[in-house]
């Protein structure tokens, strides 16, 4: 995705990735260390996104937005507000409230943590992204202070009554973003492999 980035030209298409980590925590440029409370044998990557420490799993849609914030005239909180909507949207469609917090970015429901959003923007244009919860093992985020935040609790869809798998979650998702996004048409490919 960075080099995805360096090499865009002023007509590259936008685009939008959705993977699934191997099991990693992620420490952003503003991370501290302390909070990564006993990785165990959960390596620990320093990454240049924002934000502070989390932990990317099987079971949980990890989406990178690959974006021209110069071509669409949005700023960096107008893409934080439009991921974060997108996600409450999507929680909607099924029934669940939830929402997001100015001072905590990310998604809430019932006070608990179910997305979280980590970018980085370079040269007018957005990369990294957000994670949601699906079906994660959400022992690993006992093992850190989930963005920051001592005792912070999380949850995933599944344990909200949410059936639909990742790749539902992910169409659906699409949808919203790219609603929130102003697009009117997408082009698809899928790519399997390894990071």
């Amino acid at each position: 995705m960075r080099e995805f980035t360096e090499g865009r030209q002023a007509d590259t298409a936008d685009e939008l990735w959705w993977l699934e980590h191997r099991p990693v925590f992620t420490l952003g440029q503003a991370g501290k260390a302390e909070h990564v409370l006993a990785a165990g044998d959960i390596p620990v990557v320093r990454t240049d996104r924002g934000g502070q420490v989390t932990y990317h799993g099987p079971g949980q849609l990890v989406g990178y937005l690959l974006l021209d914030l110069r071509r669409s005239g949005m700023g960096v909180r107008d893409l934080v507000t439009a991921i974060e909507a997108a996600i409450i949207d999507l929680l909607a469609d099924y029934g669940v409230a939830a929402v997001a917090r100015r001072e905590a970015p990310g998604v809430y429901v019932q006070g608990r943590k179910i997305a979280a959003l980590g970018l980085r923007i370079r040269k007018g244009c957005s990369y990294h992204g957000l994670s949601l919860n699906v079906d994660a093992a959400l022992a690993a985020f006992e093992r850190i202070n989930p963005c920051g935040y001592a005792g912070l609790e999380v949850t995933r869809t599944r344990d909200l009554g949410i059936t639909d798998g990742m790749a539902s979650i992910a169409d659906k998702l699409t949808g919203h973003l790219l609603q929130r996004f102003g697009y009117d048409s997408v082009l698809t490919a899928a790519l399997q492999g390894e990071l």
